[in-house]
C-alpha cells in the first residue's frame, strides 16, 4: 500500500520506517532541503553544524532508544553521568549538582534530591516529596486530570513552597517546553518527574554524537528507501485534493520556486507537518469537524537556539547544565559533549534562550549580547582581567514556532493519529501520545500513526511502548 507523508521531521520518518517495517511503500516529502523538521541543522561557512535546539535524549525515551536499536545506530549516544547539574546565581561560576547513584528506582531520585543541600532545604524537600505521592500512585489518568492547573498552581495546592519553583522548576519548565512555571501545564512537569522517579534511569541524559540530520534522520532515511519507500526533499505541500465524500483524493506539491507543481496519490495521506502549518492546509470542507476545529487551540511556542564559538575554554564539563538565568534555559559545551564538535582547546557553547516571545524579533545581536551579559555572571572568571575570553563567531537560530506550547487544558485539544477521514491520519508531537512535546513524543506519535494506518487497511496493529 502506497502512503504519502507531508514532512520528514521525526514523526514522518518514524510513521514511515514502521509503515515499511509493516511492508508498506511510505512516500516522504519535506519542504525544505535539510531533513529533521524541529532537529534540523546546517553548516556554516567554516564547516561548523548550527542546530535548531539543543537536543537531549532521556533514559525515559523507550521508543527513541528502540529506534536507535532498530537502526544499530546505538553507538551514537553519548551517554553522561546519571546527574542533574544547575548554575548558582548567588555563587558565580559554582554549580549544584543532583546525582542518581546506582541503585533501583524510586531510591535513587529520592536519595539524589536528599543529598543536595545546595539548592533546597530539609523542609522544602520533604514537602516537596509528599506532594508528589499521588503523582507517583495515581498514575497516567492523575497526570492527565492536572491539566486543569499551571505548575505554579499546582504547587500552591499541594503547599509546596514558593522557593522550590524558584530554585528548581522554572529552570525545568524552560527546559521542557520553553516557557515558565507559571504558564506551563502540571500535566508535563508532572510526567517528567513521574518517569524520572519509577524508572531507574529514567533522568540519565545522552547527547548524539553529531548533527541530528546526518546522525539520525539520515540513517531512517537509508532504513526507509532500502524497503522500497521514497524520500523527496524540496517538495511542500500546498494543497489536500478532496474526493466528492471528503476523503483525501491526493496531495498537489510544488517546487520550492513555485514554476512546478504536481499531484501525488496514494491510499493514505498522513499529515507529519507541526500543526501550525497544518492549520493553514485543513481543507475548507473538514473545518466544521471537531477533530480539526479543536486544533486552534494548540500553538507553537517561540524558541532561540544560540551557538557561540570562543577562543578559549569555557567549562570542562561534559554534561547538560541548567543555567537558572532569566533569559537562558539550557546549555552545554558542545566541544566536549559532541563527539563531531569536537576541539580540546576552544569551547562552543549551545544555549538556548527562553522563553522566547520578547526576543523572537529582536536582532541577532541584541540577542547575542544579552545572551554574553548572561554569560559574564555564568562563567565571571573568563571575562574579566587582561586576558578575557573572546567570541570568535556566533548563530542565532530563531523558530517563532517550535513544540505546542503546553498550557493548561491544551489536552483536550490534541488529536488522535486516526482522523475522521477515513484515509487521512496525523503524526506529530501534538497528537496525542504520553510523551507530550518531545522527539521521544514525535517518535511515538508517527509509531502510533503507522499502527493507525495498518489497524485501518490491513488489521495488524503492531505493538507500541
Amino acid at each position: 500500500m502506497r502512503v504519502v507523508i507531508a514532512g520528514a521531521g521525526l514523526a514522518g520518518l518514524s510513521c514511515a520506517k514502521y509503515l515499511a517495517d509493516n511492508g508498506h511503500i511510505p512516500i516522504v516529502l519535506e519542504a525544505r532541503d535539510v531533513l529533521g523538521g524541529k532537529v534540523a541543522a546546517w553548516k556554516d561557512e567554516d564547516g561548523d553544524w548550527y542546530e535548531t535546539g539543543l537536543h537531549i535524549f532521556f533514559g525515559a525515551y523507550p521508543n527513541m532508544l528502540q529506534l536507535f536499536k532498530e537502526l544499530d545506530i546505538e553507538d551514537r549516544l553519548q551517554w553522561k553521568s546519571h546527574s542533574m547539574i544547575f548554575n548558582q546565581p548567588s555563587e558565580p561560576g559554582t554549580y549544584s549538582r543532583f546525582d542518581f547513584p546506582d541503585i533501583p528506582a524510586p531510591v535513587n531520585g529520592v536519595s539524589a534530591i536528599l543529598s543536595n543541600n545546595d539548592m533546597l532545604s530539609w523542609n522544602e524537600k520533604i514537602l516537596f516529596g509528599l506532594g508528589l505521592v499521588p503523582a507517583m500512585l495515581r498514575g497516567q489518568k492523575y497526570l492527565d486530570k492536572c491539566d486543569t492547573k499551571s505548575w505554579t498552581d499546582w504547587l500552591k495546592e499541594h503547599n509546596i513552597p514558593e522557593r522550590v519553583n524558584d530554585e528548581v522548576f522554572i529552570a525545568m519548565s524552560k527546559a521542557l517546553n520553553f516557557i515558565g512555571p507559571d504558564e506551563i501545564s502540571s500535566t508535563v512537569l508532572l510526567t517528567a518527574l513521574n518517569r524520572f522517579l519509577q524508572e531507574k534511569n529514567g533522568s540519565k541524559m545522552a547527547f548524539l554524537d553529531g548533527a541530528p540530520p546526518e546522525r539520525l534522520c539520515q540513517p531512517m532515511v537509508d532504513y526507509i528507501t532500502a524497503r522500497g519507500g521514497e524520500v523527496h526533499m524540496n517538495s511542500p505541500l500546498r494543497e489536500i485534493n478532496l474526493n466528492e465524500d471528503s476523503t483525501v483524493k491526493s496531495f498537489t506539491i510544488a517546487s520550492l520556486n513555485e514554476k512546478e507543481k504536481k499531484e501525488i496519490t496514494a491510499d493514505a495521506y498522513v499529515s507529519a507537518m507541526p500543526v501550525d502549518l497544518f492549520k493553514l492546509m485543513i481543507p475548507n470542507q473538514w473545518k466544521g469537524l471537531d477533530a480539526f476545529s479543536k486544533l486552534d487551540g494548540l500553538n507553537g511556542v517561540p524558541v532561540i537556539n544560540i551557538h557561540l564559538w570562543f577562543d578559549k575554554k569555557l567549562t570542562d564539563i561534559d554534561h547538560l547544565l541548567f543555567s537558572r538565568s532569566p533569559l537562558l534555559s539550557v546549555y552545554a559545551d558542545m566541544s566536549i559533549t559532541c563527539k563531531e564538535y569536537e576541539d580540546p582547546n576552544r569551547s562552543m557553547l549551545e544555549l538556548v534562550f527562553a522563553p522566547a516571545k520578547d526576543w523572537i524579533n529582536r536582532s541577532d545581536q541584541d540577542i547575542v549580547d544579552a545572551t554574553m551579559e548572561e554569560l559574564k555572571k555564568l562563567f565571571p572568571t573568563h571575562f574579566m582581567g587582561d586576558n578575557k575570553t573572546k567570541l570568535r563567531k556566533y548563530k542565532v537560530v530563531k523558530t517563532p514556532r517550535s513544540v505546542y506550547k503546553a498550557v493548561p487544558g491544551c489536552q483536550e485539544f490534541r488529536p488522535s493519529q486516526k482522523s475522521p477521514i477515513k484515509n487521512f491520519f496525523l503524526a506529530g508531537d501534538y497528537t496525542m501520545q504520553k510523551y507530550l512535546a518531545s522527539m521521544e513524543g514525535a517518535v511515538l506519535s508517527g509509531k502510533l500513526c503507522a499502527e493507525s494506518i495498518n489497524k485501518e487497511y490491513s488489521k495488524t496493529p503492531q505493538n507500541v511502548s
